[in-house]
């Protein structure tokens, strides 16, 4: 069985922890941790705000999408 590396919790970590990036996204920490669940950042701007916080490619984010 192959497990896929949550890309989005992991740029979450990088860029602070939950309550930094929700702070700096605007958006809350449910939205954060409902992108970690998902595994994919849905919205194309807090995504692209996601991946320069992070360092982290904004496909990676969007789950391949």
């Amino acid at each position: 069985m192959f497990i896929q590396e949550n890309y989005v919790r992991v740029a979450i970590a990088k860029a602070g922890g939950p309550t930094a990036v929700s702070n700096q996204i605007g958006c809350s920490n449910a939205c954060i941790h409902l992108w970690v669940k998902k595994r994919r950042v849905a919205n194309i701007v807090k995504a692209r705000q996601l991946a320069e916080l992070s360092g982290i490619a904004l496909e990676k984010l969007r789950g391949g999408v």
